[in-house]
């Protein structure tokens, strides 16, 4: 819901994109005051926002408030009008409820004016960004990006050893996140390498990045290469892959240390993350991704929040023969993903762990009683953010 909606002169609806964006305006009643294609450029956009400010007060609502759509929104702000942002989800929804099928952004732009005039509840505030925030967001965004590239090229380097020595890859596959291993990979990619090296200088070069690791790995790495005397067909090509995914994944996992160590500063910094991080199972990712998905956007209870984040279950009744509550399929993917893992972590704190097992008892899936538990922490980080205060433990037994 939008402070102040009923002194709105002007609703002004923009459908955002990567080169230009549609806008679509309209009046209290109605009335189309605009209805045209523009250009993602500053001045282009404050001449516009110029223009609808001579109607009066203006409220300006985007379909996305960040990547293409930052540059509106930033220079809205800066404009003196109001901003807010209508979640994707909703924005179809609404759609559905006008005539015609097409999908053009003239379309979606009215459909977006449309809503920010009649249906103000089905908007979320945006408020500034400070620098931190806006940092936090690149900077989380790219760890990421790392993340899913470490997880595609760890699994390609497992899946090449278990195509050409099954028993080595049962050995080295659970350690690929050691750079010892790596290191091992990148030096003796094969078997026949491993072999030809021998179990001295194997265990030698183990020993020097993992100390305690490397006398048990080098025995159990030359038990394998025992168990296989077949050379499968491949083994050659792999040999050339391997040691390049191995350094690939080295650099991957060594630019995500670099960028948690700048995500670590910047989250000292943002005087929200003492609240945070005193949650148990809130660590500096997932306080960094708390405030950029969070922090800027109005949330009146905390049903509100943790339907946002996807958590609040949607009730599905018809007659006596469907009942039930069931996981919804919207809600911020990144929040949800951040809350989930957050409570999985949680699990070693005692007030957590017996709210999870309750819901266990109750025959919930593992899944399902993490999901519970990440809703209830909801409530609790919904006051938290409130008040301004840090976590407090409650009772066992609550």
């Amino acid at each position: 819901m939008i402070n102040g909606h009923d002194e709105i002169a002007v609703f002004l609806g923009l459908d955002v994109g990567k080169s230009g964006h549609h806008a679509v305006a309209q009046d209290r009643s109605g009335k189309k005051l605009l209805d045209r294609a523009l250009p993602n450029d500053e001045a282009k956009l404050r001449e516009l926002y110029g223009r609808m400010k001579a109607h009066g007060p203006v409220l300006l609502v985007v379909d996305q408030q960040a990547t293409i759509g930052a540059l509106p929104v930033a220079v809205a702000l800066d404009e003196g009008v109001t901003v807010a942002y209508l979640p994707g989800l909703a924005m179809r929804r609404i759609a559905d409820l006008h005539p015609g099928s097409a999908k053009t952004d003239a379309r979606d732009a009215r459909v977006i004016a449309d809503a920010a005039r009649t249906m103000p509840h089905t908007l979320r505030a945006l408020k500034v960004d400070d620098e931190t925030i806006a940092e936090l967001t690149v900077l989380s965004g790219f760890d990421d990006d790392l993340a899913g590239q470490i997880t595609a090229t760890s699994n390609r380097i497992r899946g090449l050893l278990t195509q050409i020595h099954p028993a080595l890859e049962r050995v080295l596959g659970p350690h690929m996140d050691h750079p010892a291993v790596l290191n091992l990979i990148e030096t003796w990619p094969t078997p026949a390498a491993l072999t030809t090296a021998g179990k001295t200088r194997v265990r030698t070069r183990l020993l020097k990045k993992a100390p305690r690791l490397g006398g048990r790995l080098t025995e159990e790495i030359f038990t394998a290469l025992a168990a296989q005397t077949v050379v499968v067909t491949g083994t050659n090509a792999a040999g050339i892959v391997l040691p390049r995914l191995a350094t690939q994944l080295a650099a991957l996992r060594q630019q995500r240390a670099e960028v948690a160590e700048q995500v670590e500063e910047l989250v000292a910094a943002h005087p929200l993350s003492k609240v945070l991080t005193t949650m148990p199972g809130v660590g500096v990712r997932t306080c960094a991704r708390i405030l950029t998905e969070v922090v800027g956007k109005d949330f009146p209870t905390a049903g509100h929040l943790a339907s946002y984040a996807g958590l609040a279950p949607v009730t599905r009744r018809s007659g006596t023969s469907i009942r039930g509550e069931h996981p919804p399929r919207g809600g911020n993917k990144i929040l949800k993903r951040a809350l989930f893992l957050s409570a999985f972590a949680a699990l070693s704190d005692p007030v957590s762990r017996t709210y999870y097992d309750r819901k266990r008892t109750q025959q919930k899936k593992h899944n399902a009683a993490l999901i519970a538990l990440a809703r209830r922490r909801t409530d609790v980080l919904y006051a938290m953010l409130r008040d301004n205060k840090p976590y407090a433990q409650p009772a066992a037994a609550a």
